[in-house]
Formats: C-alpha cells, structure tokens, sequence
C-alpha cells in the first residue's frame, strides 16, 4: 500500500526547488577587497579614521565599492584598532601592577628589617616575626605534602611513558628486577650532594639504580625537551596575537591571556611574589650558524659567549650527542648560574635541559626548559620556562638569531630598591641583553681574526700574533673574573653607611686558592648608587684616560699614559688599552684594561700588572698562569622612565629612555699571602682599609661629575 503525502504531507519537488532558489537569492555574495583597495582604504585611514559622508561617496566612486561597503569596512577597521589598542594596554598595565605589587611587597620586607638609626640595634617586632616563622613552617610542611602528590601524579605520567618507549611497565620493569624493597624513585641520588657547593663532583656518581629506570627517566626528559622546543618555535616565529608591540617602548610582550590559552600550566611557584618574565629580541651576529650551534651545546664556551651574564655553567648529563655534522637531537641537562650588574641583584640559578634540533638545512632552534633534577625541590627561585633561540645561518658567516627568554621568578628575597624597576622591567635578564651580549662578542671574536687583528692594535707595543692573542684572552678572563666576584658570597653588610641614591659598603673576604688569582686572602667590596646622568656619559668619563686622575686613588692624581691600544669592534668604545700610570714607588706597574658598552650596558675592567708579566703576555706566552686580580665598574639604565632631569639623557643602556643611571663600583685587594691564618684583627683591619677606599673613590666620582649633592 502506497502512501502519498499529497500537500497535506509537506512540499512537492517544484516547492522545494523554488524554495531553494528563494534562499539562494537572499543570501549576498561574499566579495573580497583587492589589494589594491585595501591598500587605499588603509592609506586614507591613517590621515582620517573616521570619514563623512562625502568622503565616503569619493572613495566609492575611486575604488568602485558601494557607500555601505567603505562604511562598514570603517567600521570594522576602528574596532580592530581598539581591540588591538586595548590588548596592548592591558599588557602594559599587567606589567606595571606587577612591578607595583614588588614594590609594595618590597617595602613591607624592609619594614621587618628596620634597625635603629642611632645604635643599629635589632629589628623591631621580633614576637610577629616568630608568628611569621612558624607560618612559613606550616607552609612549607603544606607544600611538601603537595610535592608528595605530585610525585606520585608524576609516576604515573613516567609510566605511561615508559610503556610508549620501551614497551614495558614499571610493574614488568620490577619483575625483572632482583631485590625486593629497593627505591622506585626516578632518579637515585646521594641526598648529601649538593652540585653547586660540590663543583668538582665526579657526574659518574649520579648513577641510575636499574637500566629500565634510566630509559623511563631518558623517555621522560626526551618527553620534555621535544615539546618545549616546539612551543618556542611557535613563540619565535609567530609576533601577533601571542606577541604584543608595546606602543611605549616598541618591544613585544607576551599576551598572557592568549599565551595561557594555547599553553595552559600551572604556575611552578605558590607564593604571591611570584611573577613572570618574558620578552623577545632578534638580530644580526657575525659567525656562522653551525659555530654558534657548537659553541651553544659547549658549557665552556657557552660562558665565553656571555661572561657579563653566565658566571657557571657544565653539562650535568649528556643524554644525546647529536648527529655528527649538525647537531640535530643534542640533548644535555645543564647547570647554570646567572649574575649581572651589581651585588644588590641576587643571582639565578637553573637546571635544565638543553634541546638541538634542525629545523631544515641551516636553521637550527635550541631549546632551554627547566628540569628538576634533584628530585627535592631546587633551591632556585627562578624556573626557565621554554627559551631559546633561533639560529639562520646567513651569507658572509653571518647568522640571524631571534632569541625569546621566557622565566617565572619568585622574588621571595626582594630585590634592592635601586635595581627595582630594571629588575622587574624586564630588561636586566630579557632577550634583549642576551642579544645585545652575543652581538658584542661575535664582532670581538671577528676583529681578531689573523688576517685584520694587526691593524686594529695602536702603539706598536704588541707586535705578533701570538701576542695579540694572549693580551686578548687575558683581558677576557679578567672579565669573566670580575663579574664573578659580584656574587660575593659570605658577604658583610654596612647598612648604616646607606644613603638615599647609595647602597651602603657591601664587603666580602676569602682565602683564594685558585690558579689565575693571587693566592692569599682577598677583600672584594661593591657598592651601588644612582646618578642624575645618562648612561653614556657616565661611560665616557670612565673610558677618557685623561679623566682617571678624578678617581683613580693609585694614581695619585698623575695623568696615565696610553701604551697600547687594541680595538674590539666598532664602537669605539669597546676596546683593550695597556696603561702605565706615573707613580713614583710604583715604576714597575703598568694597567691592563678592558672597556665594552652596548644596548644592555656598559662596563670598566682592570687590573695592575708587573712589567715583567706584561711582556711575557705580549710575548705570547700562555697568559692562563698569569695571576690578575681586577676592580672596575659596571654602568646601567635605572629601568625608569624619563623625567627630563637630565637634558643630555636619550636612550639609556637598555634600550628604553632612562632618567639616570646605576653605576657600580667594584674593588679587590690581597691584603695577605697564602701562609696566613685567618685572623679577626687582620680581617677586620682588611675590611676599614677597603671601605675607606670605595667610599673615598665615590664621593671623588660624584665631585668630577657634579652630583655632590645627591644624599
């Protein structure tokens, strides 16, 4: 039996036809803007986002669009502009409520440190403290209980892995196992070895305790560097929306909010003083890109690259060498230590594993990621989230690196009032220095190559290669020596000696036992202070050799005079000068200095030298035995904008408009040989000697400079 629907049932074939040609006429064709007009429609939106009505008719007419159309298209290009206005807003006030909210937290831990002025007795409150103390015990008992959680969570996730690498279970692994009742933990330790304070420990002690452990933790760490690399990646090819211009600086910043949706993790640090870093930068280096590659994966050379930043670094664990020829699949866990600028700025320390890959013939990304290693919680109040770089290899060995530096920071020890705002604003650990750093020693590394080293050097002391050579590598590891005594561990504090735009005396004393070094008892002191004046300016007084009398306490207020001179690059300013200073009971002396600025900074090395040892140096002679004790300076932007204090002041040392300067000044001194036993008396007299010394040096500085003045 046949049932028809007839018209009481629904529509016939013709019904539905018509229909659907009724639909298909009602609905408007999607046109696409040309080029050509879009490019038009752009251009006259700069001159006038908002057009009236004769305007619009006009363009309808040049660009053969309907009046609706160039309407609309004004409409939707506005709102696109706000949104993107906003967005960027957002960022900018994100950061600041972050740096505000250090700050805040900042003055409230120094208001638990308060001392009397008068006798510099003990804080204020102590019963509050105790109370603080005993919740800081409860807190941390909290979060062991959670690390606990999170093991075992993570248990689960190494098992899965292992299972997908290796084709066995921990349960199978176990089996196979003899022994019952030993440790499931990942990675076996002695819970006695600390590698930072152990830096010679043999890394054949850190052994696995079954071979299918160690493939569950490879797998693991494997896991974990391939899936950091392909986020940065992303992070270093793609600008917007991941990556925000900021209308004030022109940097890129990171937009949290997108960021969050792509990558969602939670934060690896609890406390409300934790926040994030992040920032990206590229440019121009003068090497090829497979020497940087291998200069990158070598921790050696790796601090070579950045001594101003990179005071340790080794290779813990090499997991992967690598394909022989490019690299492609290195993977290391590392250690390293990072400290710049002053002793006021606490250093950050990482562990983490390092990832090579080629992404296609002469590009290559290396990817940092921070790895607990120890299993106990690192003592490090810092956490690398995926970094790294790019590296494009360029005609002419030359490479382009675009570099991202992505860290979340715990600032459970606040950082010092007078590095706040270069702290928190991104610009004393971002990308932009770790670039600006390589530029520099990429064109240093360049200007002494064999062929073009011998027209760069002035004087016609240093007459060979040879020489030229050793001179250079002295004066490096006078750096690298010097911004390694800024960690000043075991340090003495003078706070009563602070002021407002000063730090205050820090003094540090150790019995020096390494090669390089005098060996005996050494005194470092620093200090810190701000200075009403360009960055630039306060280098250039520190750079003239004709203004060294206005400091230079050893020299007796005598001129000095320039025996050599050899370029490092460019600038002028970035150079290696051998001074002899006219001193009378100092005849033998002569002045080994080094100089360097770029967009991150600027700095003054130097160190006394006999002449004896000065012409074994020039002679080519392995310098490495040469013992060298530097002081110096290290000059900054302050991070602040500016206030027009200075009318001289332009761009400051990182790259933003500065309203002054951070200025950091450095000595060390042997005050005894390496039979002398440690004395309190001897120390102590050690300690007024060089205090006097910087204090003395810093208010003839602020006198050449005419900041008397400042309290």
């Amino acid at each position: 039996m046949e049932l028809s629907m007839g018209n009481n049932g629904g529509a016939s074939g013709d019904e539905h036809e018509a229909a659907s040609n009724s639909r298909n006429q009602g609905k408007k064709a999607y046109h696409r803007h040309s080029n050509q007009q879009i490019h038009q429609l752009e251009k006259f939106f700069k001159e006038c986002p908002h057009p009236d009505e004769n305007q619009r008719r006009q363009l309808s007419r040049e660009l053969g669009l309907e009046a609706k159309q160039i309407k609309f298209w004004f409409q939707n290009k506005r709102t696109q502009k706000k949104a993107q206005s906003e967005r960027a807003d957002n960022s900018v006030l994100r950061l600041e409520n972050e740096r505000i909210q250090c700050e805040n937290l900042a003055i409230i831990e120094a208001l638990k440190n308060v001392i009397c002025p008068a006798c510099g007795g003990p804080p204020f409150g102590e019963e509050e403290r105790q109370r603080s103390l005993q919740k800081l015990k409860q807190e941390n008992a909290r979060l062991k209980e959670e690390a606990s959680l999170d093991y075992f969570n993570e248990h689960e996730k190494v098992s899965t892995l292992l299972t997908k690498y290796i084709g066995k279970s921990i349960s199978q692994i176990d089996s196979l196992t003899p022994g019952a009742g030993s440790s499931h933990g990942v990675l076996t330790t002695n819970p006695g070895i600390d590698l930072e304070r152990n830096p010679g420990l043999d890394n054949s002690q850190l052994v696995y305790k079954r071979r299918g452990i160690l493939d569950m933790e490879k797998a693991l760490m494997a896991e974990t560097a391939a899936s950091a690399a392909d986020e940065l990646v992303r992070l270093l090819r793609v600008n917007e929306p991941l990556w925000i211009k900021s209308p004030s600086d022109g940097r890129y910043i990171l937009d949290r909010v997108g960021y969050e949706k792509l990558y969602p993790r939670d934060s690896h640090f609890k406390s409300s003083n934790a926040r994030v870093e992040s920032s990206k930068d590229s440019a121009m280096v003068i090497m090829p890109g497979m020497d940087l590659v291998d200069m990158f994966l070598d921790p050696n050379k790796w601090m070579d690259l950045f001594p101003t930043i990179v005071t340790k670094a080794r290779t813990i664990l090499l997991l992967e060498a690598g394909t022989v020829g490019n690299r492609n699949g290195s993977l290391q866990m590392m250690y390293e230590q990072m400290h710049i600028l002053s002793p006021l700025v606490p250093p950050r320390e990482f562990y983490f594993l390092r990832l090579c890959q080629q992404l296609e013939p002469g590009e290559w990304v290396v990817a940092d990621i921070s790895y607990d290693f120890m299993r106990d919680g690192s003592p490090s109040r810092a956490w690398r989230l995926p970094s790294g770089c790019m590296i494009q290899d360029k005609s002419n060995g030359c490479s382009k690196v675009t570099w991202v530096e992505h860290v979340e920071v715990d600032d459970r020890t606040q950082t010092h009032r007078l590095y706040r705002d270069l702290i928190c604003g991104r610009s004393a650990y971002g990308a932009e220095r770790w670039i600006a750093s390589l530029r520099r020693i990429c064109e240093r590394l360049a200007f002494y190559k064999e062929e073009t080293a011998a027209a760069r050097e002035f004087g016609g002391v240093i007459t060979s290669p040879e020489g030229r050579k050793s001179i250079v590598n002295l004066a490096h590891r006078m750096v690298k020596i010097f911004f390694a005594s800024l960690g000043m561990s075991g340090k003495l504090d003078f706070p009563q000696l602070s002021e407002v735009h000063n730090s205050g005396v820090r003094v540090a004393i150790r019995k020096n036992t390494e090669q390089g070094q005098p060996i005996g008892m050494v005194v470092s002191a620093a200090t810190s202070l701000w200075l009403p004046l360009s960055p630039q300016n306060v280098f250039n007084f520190f750079k003239d050799e004709k203004s060294r009398i206005q400091w230079d306490i050893l020299s007796n207020s005598n001129p000095v005079h320039v025996i050599s001179h050899i370029s490092n690059g460019t600038n002028p300013g970035n150079c290696i000068s051998i001074t002899h200073p006219f001193i009378p009971t100092e005849n033998n002396m002569l002045i080994l200095q080094e100089s360097c600025t770029d967009s991150s900074g600027s700095m003054v090395v130097y160190a006394p030298l006999d002449i004896p040892a000065m012409n074994m140096v020039i002679g080519g002679a392995d310098s490495s035995i040469i013992p060298i004790l530097p002081s110096g300076f290290v000059i900054s932007g302050d991070g602040r904008p500016d206030t027009g204090g200075d009318s001289s002041t332009s761009t400051s040392s990182t790259g933003a408009d500065s309203g002054g300067s951070l200025l950091t000044v450095a000595f060390q001194i042997l005050v005894a040989g390496p039979n002398v036993t440690s004395s309190t008396e001897l120390n102590m007299e050690s300690v007024a000697t060089v205090n006097t010394l910087i204090s003395t040096t810093v208010l003839k500085i602020k006198a050449a400079l005419n900041c008397s003045n400042l309290g």
